[in-house]
This record gives C-alpha cells, structure tokens and sequence, in this order.
C-alpha cells in the first residue's frame, strides 16, 4: 500500500498555484532544493510525470492537473482537522483596502484561500480609490493596502506592472465617435494621463459620465454610451478590450502596489494574507526544475 504524504501535496499545490519553484519555496519556507526533492519523490511513487519540463515555465502535464484536484482538497481537509480539532485556531480581523477596478479576479480567491487557512479571522474588504484608501492606511484604518499608481511610495511593495486598455461594450462602437465620450470616478488616477494622451494625440474628448460608482460606469460602457480604460487582465466579462488599431493612442503602465508588508510586525495572520497577495498578482516567473531521472 503506497501513502501520499500531506506535506509533499502542499509543496505540490503550492507549486502548481505559485508557477514556480522559487516562489513555492519562499511560500513554504523551504529551500528550492528540498522542493524539487519532494516532486521528485511524488512523480517516482505515483510513476508518473507530473511536470511538463519542455518549455521554459513549469506546465502541469494531465496526470499533474488531475492530481492537483485530489491534492487541494486532501491539503484542506487535513488543515481543516487541525483547526477544529485543536486550541491554536486564530481569531482576529484584518482590514483590507483594495482599489475598484483590481478587485476583480484576483481579491475572491485570495479571501477564498485565507478564510480557508484561517477561517476564525475576519477579513474586511474596503473598496475604494486610491487616493482614499491611502489615506484611510496613513491614518491607520486599513492594515494591508493595494493600490494603482504610475510609480510607488516609501513603504509601498510593487508587486506587477501593466498597461491600460481601452475598454468597451462588445462590438460597441462608441471609441469611433468624436468627441470621444468618457466614463471615469471623480478620483479615478488614471484619468490626468488619459485626457492627456488624447490631447497629445489630438482627439478631442467629452466626459459623460463622472461619479463616484464603478457600477454606474460599467452600466454607462456596457450600453455603448462612452468608453473607459482599465488595467489589464482586470476588465469583467460585460465589458470588452478594444481593438482600435491605433486610432486611439496607447496607455501608461501602471504599477499594482502593496502597502502594509511590515506592519505585521511577525504576526503569521497578517504576512499569510500579505504572501497571498503578492501570488495573486505578482507576474509568473519563469522556473527551473530538476530533471527526472527515469532510470
């Protein structure tokens, strides 16, 4: 009888999440040695390949992606035996301050994983702009802040850097008209860079709609009645890159930053949450295995 052993699952998942060894090990607290040890160990009981090593990142082959199922849910029942069946459980809570527009995708898997981790801790999520949520975090009302911004202030982690794009209803047509009709938040940082980028281009532009909801933006854009940019990777389904072949001038890069690393002062709840975000958003990075040796 062969028994697959928790903590090489964990190394497995963390790896298979993270994208890499190197970051996995960090996660982990391990050396990227005893990491790749451990896959190896895993590939030789199961007999199986489980890492496609042929390109230059680290692939699951389909042996690896079926595993990873059985793997995440053997991982979380093992934590979830230890947390209820033990005193160590953590209670506490941690407010959290994270821009509008990169809520999504990455903000609900994050919470997912962290309530799983820590399920007696409260996260409380503020959404907001980031002006105010750097604000509210100079004050001391918010532990861990993201923000977006074209550069990064003391204290401020930069996790990923990404274009703008343009953003539109699906199969809208509303980027063609001129004046140029804009949707934007009366705090939004990306809009000085925008209108000046038209301006530079000599596009004349007209703001429609100027609130404080991100709801009623999305709404104004999906109708087709004016466009709006976001960063990338972050649009929501209802809405549509727009492929304007240049008619409308191409964006600044903007920084995602992390504020609030140190303020955890040691405390395994607060850098937990903080390790999390930094995976969430942080680019892949390429990765380095070890060869198996299937002799």
């Amino acid at each position: 009888m062969r028994n697959l052993d928790v903590t090489t699952l964990r190394s497995f998942v963390a790896v298979a999440e993270s994208g890499g060894v190197t970051r996995a090990a960090g996660f982990l607290h391990l050396t990227q040695s005893a990491v790749s040890m451990q896959l190896k160990r895993l590939e030789e009981l199961l007999g199986l390949s489980l890492f496609d090593r042929t390109g230059r990142s680290i692939a699951l082959t389909a042996s690896g992606e079926q595993l990873l199922v059985y793997a995440r849910r053997m991982v979380s029942l093992n934590d979830e035996v230890i947390t209820r069946l033990t005193d160590q459980a953590y209670e506490g809570e941690i407010k959290l301050g994270v821009p509008h527009d990169i809520v999504y995708p990455a903000i609900p898997q994050v919470l997912k994983q962290f309530h799983a981790a820590f399920p007696r801790v409260k996260v409380q999520l503020e959404s907001s702009f980031t002006l105010h949520l750097k604000s509210e975090y100079a004050k001391g009302a918010c532990d861990i802040i993201l923000t977006t911004e074209t550069g990064v202030d003391q204290g401020g982690e930069e996790l990923t850097v990404k274009p703008l794009c343009w953003v539109g209803a699906p199969g809208g047509s509303a980027w063609r008209q001129q004046p140029l009709k804009l949707a934007f938040g009366r705090q939004c940082t990306f809009r000085p860079r925008v209108v000046e980028h038209l301006d530079e281009a000599g596009i004349p532009w007209d703001v429609v709609v100027e609130t404080e909801s991100d709801r009623t933006i999305e709404a104004t854009v999906s109708a087709d009645l004016a466009v709006h940019t976001m960063i990338e990777g972050t649009e929501p389904p209802h809405l549509d890159r727009i492929d304007h072949g240049g008619a409308l001038p191409d964006l600044p890069a903007h920084r995602i930053n992390l504020y609030g690393a140190e303020r955890g002062g040691g405390n395994e709840v607060h850098d937990a949450l903080v390790a999390m975000l930094r995976r969430a958003f942080k680019a892949p990075e390429p990765v380095q295995l070890r060869a198996v040796n299937k002799n």
